[in-house]
C-alpha cells in the first residue's frame, strides 16, 4: 500500500510539514509513504499510489493513477478536486473539514466584534492621531451589543455549528438556513429556514455569515437581490469562498450605504489585485484569507488523517467523506 503526499503552495503554512510524513510513517511501518514538496515528478510516484494527500489533481494525472482508491484534500472546500473523472468513479474523496471549522469560528466572531464595535474605524482614526469618538458614533451604523443580535449562516456544516455555538454562548439568537429545513435542528441554532426562505432569513439578521460550499447553486448566492434583502444596518461576513458573493453588487450596496458593512476573508482572485476597488471601501474590513491560520493546523491535519488512515487499513468506513455530487 503506498501513501503519496503532494501539497505545494506559495504559502508555506499550507505545505505539509516534514515532521507530517515521518510521523506517518513512524505510526503506519507497513504503508509505503512518499512525499514531495513539489510536483517535480509527481506523474511517475501516482502510478502506483493507493491514497493521496493533495489539494488537487488534473484529469491526466488520475488517470495515470491507475491503483488510487482514496483522495483526501486537507481542506474544507474540494471543487478543483471534483473533476468528471473523479466524481464518475469510485475513489473516495475526503476533506479536513472538521479541521478548520474551530478556528475560522473564531475569526468570525473577532469579525463580529469587530464590526459591532466599529474597530476598523478607530484603526484608521489612530493612524490619523484623531480623537474620533464622535466620528464612530456619528458616521454610519452605531456601535452596538452583540449580545441579543441575530447572526444568520448560510452554511451549516462544520464552520456553521463551530460559529452558533460562540454566538449562542454570547447571548445571540442564531438562524439558518439550509436545503432541508425538516431536518432536525443544528445545535445552537434557533430557528432553521429552508432554501427558498433565504430573504426572510436575510431580512432578520443583523450578520449574515457565508460559510457554505462552493457549488453552482452557491455561486454568486449573494448578488443585488440578495444583498437589498439585508437590513440596512447588517453586516455580511464571507469566510466561505469568494465567489459566494457578486463583487460587483456588493461594491455598489457598500458605496450606497444600503447595508452596514462588510467582512470578507476569502475572494473570487487571491491575492485580491492592487488595483480592486475592494481596498477603497471604508466600509469594508479585508482579511487575507487568515481565518483558518493557527500554529496548531498541522497537528489538527495528523490527528484527523491518522484516524482516518487507521480506518482504512482496518476496512473501516471512512469519515469526512465528500458527496461528490452535491460538491462537499
Amino acid at each position: 500500500m503506498k501513501l503519496l503526499i503532494v501539497v505545494y503552495h506559495r504559502f508555506d503554512l499550507w505545505n505539509a510539514p516534514t515532521w507530517f510524513a515521518e510521523s506517518l510513517r513512524k505510526d503506519f511501518p507497513r504503508i509505503e509513504i512518499v512525499h514531495l514538496t513539489g510536483y517535480e515528478g509527481v506523474e511517475i510516484e501516482l502510478r502506483d499510489s493507493e491514497i493521496v494527500f493533495t489539494i488537487s489533481l488534473r484529469p491526466e494525472q488520475f488517470a495515470m493513477a491507475k491503483k488510487l482508491r482514496w483522495i483526501h484534500a486537507p481542506a474544507a472546500a474540494v471543487h478543483q478536486l471534483l473533476i468528471p473523472e473523479v466524481v464518475n468513479s469510485d475513489v473516495v474523496v475526503t476533506n479536513a473539514r472538521e479541521v478548520h471549522g474551530p478556528v475560522v469560528a473564531e475569526h468570525v466572531i473577532a469579525l463580529v466584534f469587530a464590526l459591532a464595535k466599529k474597530i476598523p474605524q478607530a484603526v484608521r482614526l489612530q493612524q490619523r492621531r484623531v480623537w474620533g469618538q464622535e466620528l464612530i458614533w456619528n458616521d454610519g451604523p452605531k456601535p452596538c451589543e452583540v449580545a441579543g443580535g441575530t447572526l444568520g449562516l448560510i452554511g451549516l456544516g462544520s464552520i456553521g455549528r463551530e460559529v452558533a455555538g460562540r454566538a449562542s454562548a454570547l447571548g445571540m439568537r442564531v438562524i439558518g438556513v439550509r436545503e432541508h429545513a425538516e431536518m432536525a435542528k443544528a445545535p445552537w441554532i434557533d430557528e432553521v429556514f429552508s432554501s427558498d426562505r433565504l430573504d426572510q432569513m436575510l431580512a432578520q439578521s443583523d450578520y449574515v455569515v457565508l460559510a457554505a460550499p462552493l457549488t453552482p447553486a452557491t455561486r454568486g448566492l449573494m448578488n443585488a437581490k440578495r444583498l437589498a434583502s439585508m437590513k440596512p444596518g447588517a453586516y455580511l461576513i464571507n469566510v466561505g469562498r469568494g465567489p459566494l458573493v457578486d463583487d460587483a453588487a456588493l461594491i455598489e450596496a457598500l458605496n450606497e450605504r444600503r447595508i452596514g458593512g462588510a467582512a470578507l476573508d476569502v475572494f473570487e482572485q487571491e491575492p485580491l489585485p492592487e488595483d480592486s476597488p475592494l481596498w477603497y471601501l471604508d466600509n469594508l474590513l479585508i482579511t487575507p484569507h487568515t481565518a483558518a491560520l493557527t500554529e496548531r493546523l498541522w497537528q489538527r491535519h495528523f490527528d484527523l488523517f491518522s484516524q482516518n488512515l487507521r480506518r482504512y487499513v482496518e476496512g473501516e468506513p471512512l469519515l469526512f467523506v465528500v458527496d461528490k455530487q452535491k460538491g462537499y
